[in-house]
């Protein structure tokens, strides 16, 4: 028996061995991937942000085993980086772009092949002390106590979510107290705050949205007003959320005097800076964003910021023992790991428990380049967007507000209808993605429909800005052509 069972693992194995390549096919893989990625690399100086194609082939992105690299590869680049948006383009000027910096794509690279664990100190001490470095230095940087913790996320979602139940267990939001509470936000709110509330069962609460200036900015005399009439309602007034770089429209909120509003009255203080946070390392930014070291909890994205690729961002809060409360368990398995103080295991901040080793994407780039040449890049970008609105005013185009960061928004006077102004404006959209060689987004506001700019990849460069006016005029000659013609007809 002992012998037929050894033959059936044996026959099994001659089939499992294929999941590690010998070494001569593990280098022919890596040569490949290789070529193919600097091959991309240089194409993308020349590629279209934007290729406006049918929909992907999707027989062939089916399962259906095909051994051959080159065919894989084949499929990958014309069914998928071939196809719309091109993310890692500098001419990505439409939603808020993310990075993608090589060094951080070795530093995924390392981190996968090492498979190592970093969301606990006893597996893997040198993995989880470099996410805690990471943290401690943001820690740092935002000017939060040395007590704070915090946790590298998948993005700006989870870190909401994460900094949402915090102040959720630390007000003690919960059963009936949830319909009488309150929370006060800017209408520019990101969509992913809303998502929070209903994931930490505080769908019922109550919002308000607080009066803006024309920058689009919370009006703290508004906010006062509204917690006082709360109060005096029997409400129970717990959350201000401030924003350090709306998505809409790049507008910081008065940080500082939101924090002291919270402080006033006993309020939890979250700021998303997602986008804006890590404009901190500038001394533009810091000074505009002062009061951010006010926030209870605050989230930051990395793949924004700091220009890593797409799945990194971060959260930072004051009151460690609210976020261990949502997050911290013991289970009976990992009573071993338990050991350690739970304040350095990132299992314990956050729903994760399973993740990738995040880390290395992030500290790679940081530790072999130093953080200069990131800091330079945000003062770049923080020019170029001042040149392009200034470039689009001359050239006679109704502006936003000037950017307080890197987005900014227009339109055309087409028409002084406003109806038939705003489609003119989205055939003008339209005109500016069928060129491709820029991509740029839309938003509403005040029910007037407007173009909007986001410069944040690391790749945009003045090069970029000068193609993009130029994609710009050519679209509105063309438009105005069109409407010139229906007129006529």
């Amino acid at each position: 028996m002992n012998s037929l069972l050894r033959q059936q693992i044996l026959d099994l194995q001659s089939v499992s061995e294929k999941l590690e390549p010998s070494g001569v096919k593990l280098e022919n893989y890596f040569s490949r991937i290789h070529g193919f990625s600097h091959n991309y690399l240089d194409e993308l100086k020349t590629k279209k942000a934007w290729v406006n194609k049918d929909e992907p082939n999707v027989s062939d992105l089916n399962l259906k085993t095909d051994p051959s690299l080159e065919n894989v590869l084949k499929t990958f680049k014309e069914q998928v980086i071939d196809q719309g948006l091109v993310p890692s383009s500098g001419g990505h000027l439409g939603y808020i772009p993310g990075g993608g910096v090589y060094l951080a794509s070795l530093g995924d690279y390392l981190a996968a092949i090492s498979n190592e664990y970093a969301g606990m100190v006893y597996p893997s001490p040198g993995a989880a002390a470099i996410e805690n470095n990471l943290i401690h230095w943001m820690i740092a940087l935002f000017g939060f106590p040395k007590t704070a913790v915090g946790n590298l996320t998948s993005g700006g979602s989870i870190a909401n979510l994460i900094g949402i139940t915090a102040a959720r267990d630390s007000k003690q939001i919960k059963g009936d107290k949830i319909p009488k509470s309150v929370v006060y936000v800017n209408k520019h709110l990101h969509h992913c705050m809303l998502k929070a509330f209903r994931i930490a069962g505080l769908e019922d609460l109550d919002i308000r949205y607080v009066n803006l200036d024309q920058n689009h900015r919370m009006n703290p005399e508004h906010l006062d007003s509204l917690i006082k009439a709360d109060i005096e309602k029997g409400l129970i007034p717990f959350l201000v959320i401030g924003n350090a770089g709306t998505t809409d429209t790049g507008a910081i909120d008065p940080l500082e005097d939101l924090g002291k509003i919270a402080q006033k009255y006993n309020l939890w203080y979250h700021i998303d800076g997602a986008y804006g946070g890590f404009f901190q390392l500038t001394e533009t930014g810091k000074e505009k964003l002062k009061g951010i070291e006010m926030a209870d909890s605050l989230v930051i994205d990395p793949h924004k910021g700091l220009f890593l690729p797409y799945g990194i961002g971060a959260v930072l809060i004051k009151d460690a023992s609210a976020v261990l409360h949502s997050n911290h368990y013991i289970a009976n398995y990992m009573l071993d790991a338990y050991e350690e103080d739970s304040f350095h295991n990132s299992a314990d901040l956050s729903p994760e428990l399973t993740k990738h080793f995040r880390g290395m994407r992030m500290w790679l780039p940081i530790k072999m380049l130093g953080i200069e040449p990131f800091i330079s890049c945000l003062n770049e970008k923080l020019l170029l967007a001042q040149f392009l609105w200034e470039s689009l005013e001359e050239r006679g185009f109704q502006m936003g507000p000037k950017p307080e960061l890197t987005v900014l928004y227009f339109n055309w006077n087409f028409n002084e209808n406003s109806e038939i102004n705003n489609e003119l404006n989205r055939k003008l959209l339209e005109e500016i993605l069928k060129d491709g060689r820029v991509f740029l987004s839309s938003t509403i506001i005040n029910d007037i429909f407007v173009i909007r700019v986001a410069i944040l990849s690391f790749r945009t460069k003045l090069s970029t800005i000068d193609l993009c006016l130029e994609v710009i005029e050519e679209a509105k000659l063309k438009v105005m052509e069109m409407a010139a013609n229906e007129a006529m007809d």
